[in-house]
């Protein structure tokens, strides 16, 4: 479609740059045959004369670009088909070094709003169901995938190589740091004191019990129960004190959890410790059997909910989706740092890529025979070098009216 349209406006200025040709030619030779008997038109003679010669050398030059004109070997002619590798070397180039660059990219992406568009497009709820049932159907090929004996014990294997790389210790002090650092330790406290008062308070005929049995025989059991209510009065006296913010349990708790980020982070010992436990854990039989029994029947319930109508992982897919586009519109500082990752990885990426890019539209131009490489520049720019022809005629036959003007004055 682009391609007719260009054809017919190439074809529309061809026009006009050759009536215009034809126009001065029937002028100077009007001109030619009365300009004896009507002195002045000396005046249009030159004006069509030089025009006509202009327009000529400017048809002849433009033709050259993409033809041999008349199809005659003249020399320096047929430029664009007879140069079309250099030609397309020359703009792979032009294209890797001036517009594949990380400042023009990255002056281009950083002005696009990649999840706020996201956003947008995920506030349409048959968006959603589309793109939810799109990844929900492509569920049951990956499930058979993965259940294939080698895939499995590939994946098994790239998981095993996958681990051995990974430092538990300094990982698990990284986490615990970052909860230290957002006072989430606080909240973990409070549940602590939490669950040990709720402990006590379903524990307390457990509790009489135990102290009851574990006493001599010759104590009263009024003394136990007295100690009972006692020993119970002392722990919520102790729990409600660990609870008041300012307590000093907190503070030691605080410096515990800090105490061992720095061994989690540093000792060797530490790691080694939690690396064993981690390879003797996932190496054990009894895991491994369990866990293919949980696959084989997390797998066959993926697959029934795949097929059903109203998959609860679409649906499921559907709110989480929903979630996400929600939560984008409304927190403008996650937008921004999402688009700046965005632009950043897109254009670090296609930079890398650039010399690829470049090789590709220099070998496709390559594969192009001659014939088609002038058309496609020709459908391009010819409509504008039909200007040059049009320009030509004018400032030609003006030149020639001035020379006529000054030969007269001398």
């Amino acid at each position: 479609m682009q391609e007719h349209e260009q054809l017919a406006q190439l074809q529309r200025m061809r026009r006009v740059a050759t009536g215009l040709l034809v126009l001065m030619t029937l002028v100077f030779v009007l001109a030619q045959l009365y300009q004896g008997r009507y002195p002045a038109l000396g005046f249009v003679h030159a004006f069509a004369e030089a025009a006509m010669i202009g327009a000529l050398a400017d048809w002849f030059a433009v033709s050259a670009l993409f033809r041999r004109p008349f199809g005659l070997p003249i020399p320096h002619t047929a430029i664009i088909p007879r140069n079309k590798d250099r030609i397309g070397a020359s703009i792979a180039g032009f294209l890797e070094h001036n517009f594949i660059t990380h400042e023009v990219i990255d002056a281009e992406l950083r002005g696009i709003d990649f999840t706020g568009v996201a956003a947008r497009w995920l506030a349409v709820a048959d968006n959603r169901r589309a793109l939810a049932r799109q990844v929900v159907a492509g569920m049951p090929a990956l499930l058979r995938m993965i259940d294939d004996e080698d895939v499995g014990r590939f994946m098994q294997e790239r998981a095993a190589g996958a681990l051995k790389d990974i430092r538990f210790a300094p990982l698990l002090g990284e986490l615990l740091s970052v909860l230290i650092a957002g006072g989430r330790h606080r909240q973990l406290f409070d549940r602590i004191l939490q669950v040990a008062a709720h402990g006590l308070e379903q524990n307390r005929a457990y509790i009489r019990q135990k102290i009851h049995e574990k006493s001599p025989r010759w104590i009263p059991r009024s003394v136990d129960e007295r100690f009972f209510v006692r020993l119970l009065e002392e722990v919520h006296n102790v729990l409600a004190e660990m609870n008041d913010e300012d307590s000093e349990w907190r503070l030691r708790f605080q410096q515990a959890l800090e105490e061992w980020v720095d061994r989690l982070r540093s000792s060797p010992e530490v790691e080694e410790r939690m690396r064993a436990f981690v390879d003797e854990t996932l190496a054990h039989p009894l895991l491994q059997q369990y866990l293919g029994q949980v696959w084989q029947d997390v797998r066959q319930r993926m697959l029934r909910d795949a097929e059903a109508e109203n998959s609860k992982a679409a649906a499921l897919i559907d709110r989480g989706l929903q979630a996400l586009g929600a939560a984008l519109q409304q927190d403008a500082a996650v937008r921004a740092k999402l688009n700046a990752w965005i632009a950043a990885f897109a254009t670090e990426a296609i930079v890398a890529q650039r010399h690829v890019i470049a090789d590709l539209v220099r070998r496709v131009i390559e594969q192009w025979d001659a014939q088609t490489v002038s058309r496609k520049f020709e459908l391009y720019v010819g409509k504008d070098l039909q200007y040059i022809r049009i320009n030509g005629t004018l400032v030609g036959g003006v030149v020639g009216l001035l020379l006529h003007v000054v030969t007269l004055v001398m």
